[in-house]
């Protein structure tokens, strides 16, 4: 197969370009249409330096650090819960350097979904999106059931009430401007991060003996029975789910990338400044519930209720307002994160549906109103929080451990993805020799180690975390929630590869020249004339064929004048607010 004709494979597989599937700030003409109109109006650019920062904020400290950490603390004990979520955490910045590379070069609707169909494989891709899309829908039935779990603090009469409310509100909130929605999110992730700063005061104050007991705590909690690692094995694996669950949803910044002003300049800020604050507010967060909380505590976490460290380091301070009102702070840590993980969703199934010339979801998922948001996929994407209503006949506790192995596991999927893309995308690059300083933002240190280390320790996690479903006695129903994604992503993919009936031609016998793991070999369609025994289900991409100039976002010299004229004006400023904001 010629190049001409490869490219032309390649091409059409991957995502559309920014010009086609993001129009910025264009308004439909027809205001009497009654139902919003199609991707021409498309998203806009709303979205501020500070308020995706927030966002990246709000989208890891949420439910994971304020009630998942009760999880990890009952199931494997003080030091499995610190080892697993810095092991984690690492992992989760080196993804977020590799994805931040792509996401700078291509700032484009879709986020990593679309890198990995542009640069790994259309038919992965395809799967992966409706994964993550899966994984985000899932994520805000899960919050609404953390809201059940938080409200038992107060009551335990009704708690669904509050899923119905909370539920409500997040549709109407995403369903106006992106600004309203950026907003929201970063007053509530102000608020949360205040509250951990105020958390570490406390804790380490209750630590040393401002407590009830007025008695000095130290490492005491480490040196109770079953600790500091409960459960054995089985139990440290446990923790890597909840802290996968805990890290999830720092991948979608670049979910915001097409919504962001002048991405060149802000999606490096991002990568470069947000994950290590994340990374010291849960370091130092996880050490304090360590020393304080004792892994047996009374309905820390059991199939009815899930209770957080966070409200009873308060409630040891001798203070039930203060106890009162870190839970309520906790409820609207709850409302941030179902917030975000509702907009993410949404525009995964917007970039689905905009995908040319097919689309891997329906047309109307593209429709977009003059605000620019997509009020079809905005409502798919909440109908799935009905799962949540399950918490009356399972118990809200056992029903949320389910979510979150769910999308702890999708989660794990979704960082995968980012290194086989970025793995792929940096070959390309290499490959087609195009210069290294015309990547817009290189993390040199990671070369070429990042995308090889986060590809293999991902799928270390997902295969161990599993251990304590199957020994030492078989948990159906743990099971299938820690390895249901495997066999779903399976099925997507072949689904597609059956459907497009993408093949590449397999060497007759005896013949061993054709190594299908070789860049260069090119895709063949399924009618070029190869015997039925000589064909192969596969559709890597080719890395010599990719085009690495579509989609690329050129410099605005409007956004720069602009960022400038900042600097200019109140320096001191803008340093205090790139180290505090």
């Amino acid at each position: 197969m010629s190049h001409s004709s490869s490219r032309t494979t390649s091409s059409n597989s991957r995502v559309p370009s920014l010009e086609n599937s993001i129009r910025i700030e264009r308004h439909v003409d027809d205001a009497e249409a009654p139902f919003p109109q199609s991707a021409r109006g498309g998203l806009h650019r709303g979205l501020s330096a500070r308020q995706v920062q927030m966002i990246a904020i709000a989208g890891t400290i949420g439910t994971g650090l304020f009630l998942g950490t009760g999880r990890s603390l009952s199931q494997g004990g003080p030091a499995s819960m610190l080892i697993c979520y810095g092991i984690v955490g690492f992992i989760v910045y080196v993804t977020l350097l590799l994805l931040g590379e792509m996401a700078t070069q291509y700032p484009v609707a879709g986020s990593f979904n679309a890198y990995a169909t542009r640069f790994f494989s259309p038919s992965y891709g395809f799967a992966l999106s409706w994964n993550y899309w899966f994984n985000d829908a899932v994520s805000v039935a899960s919050d609404l059931t953390a809201a059940q779990l938080v409200l038992q603090f107060w009551t335990t009469s009704h708690t669904w009430v509050v899923s119905l409310l909370f539920w409500v509100f997040l549709v109407s909130v995403n369903a106006s401007h992106v600004k309203a929605y950026g907003e929201l999110e970063y007053w509530l992730s102000f608020l949360k991060v205040a509250t951990i700063v105020i958390f570490i005061i406390v804790g380490i104050l209750v630590n040393v003996g401002v407590n009830e007991s007025h008695t000095y705590i130290g490492t005491h909690n480490w040196h109770i029975p079953g600790a500091p690692f409960v459960g054995g094995f089985g139990g440290f694996a446990k923790v890597f789910v909840t802290a996968s669950f805990a890290y999830g949803g720092t991948e979608s910044l670049g979910i915001t990338a097409g919504e962001t002003k002048n991405p060149s300049r802000n999606m490096p800020k991002v990568v470069k400044f947000v994950f290590w604050r994340i990374l010291l507010f849960y370091v130092l967060s996880i050490t304090l519930i360590g020393l304080n909380v004792p892994w047996d505590y009374p309905n820390l976490s059991n199939k009815s209720t899930t209770t957080s460290p966070f409200t009873i380091v308060f409630t040891q301070a001798g203070s039930p307002i203060a106890a009162s009102f870190m839970n309520t702070v906790i409820l609207t840590s709850v409302l941030s994160a179902g917030n975000h993980a509702l907009f993410a969703g949404t525009r995964v199934l917007y970039g689905l549906s905009v995908v040319d010339p097919n689309p891997h979801a329906p047309r109307i998922f593209s429709r977009t109103t003059k605000g620019g948001v997509p009020l079809y996929a905005l409502l798919a994407t909440s109908s799935v929080s009905v799962l949540c209503l399950g918490s009356s006949y399972i118990g809200s506790g056992k029903l949320w451990g389910w979510l979150q192995n769910i999308v702890g596991v999708s989660n794990q999927i979704a960082w995968l993805s980012i290194g086989l893309a970025s793995w792929r995308f940096r070959k390309a690059w290499v490959k087609q020799g195009r210069p290294l300083n015309e990547i817009k933002f290189r993390a040199s240190w990671t070369w070429p180690w990042g995308p090889y280390f986060v590809i293999i320790t991902v799928i270390a996690l997902i295969l161990i975390q599993g251990w304590s479903s199957i020994f030492p006695i078989f948990s159906p129903v743990d099971f299938v929630s820690y390895y249901i994604e495997i066999p779903v992503m399976v099925t997507m993919y072949l689904s597609w590869v059956l459907t497009k009936h993408i093949v590449v031609p397999i060497p007759a016998p005896g013949n061993t020249s054709l190594d299908l793991s070789d860049e260069s070999t090119p895709l063949i369609p399924h009618d070029a004339g190869a015997p039925p025994h000589h064909r192969r289900v596969f559709d890597i991409v080719d890395i010599q064929t990719i085009d690495l100039y579509s989609d690329e976002y050129p410099d605005d010299p409007v956004d720069v004048v602009e960022d400038e004229t900042k600097r200019t004006r109140i320096p001191l400023f803008w340093k205090l607010y790139n180290m505090l904001a």
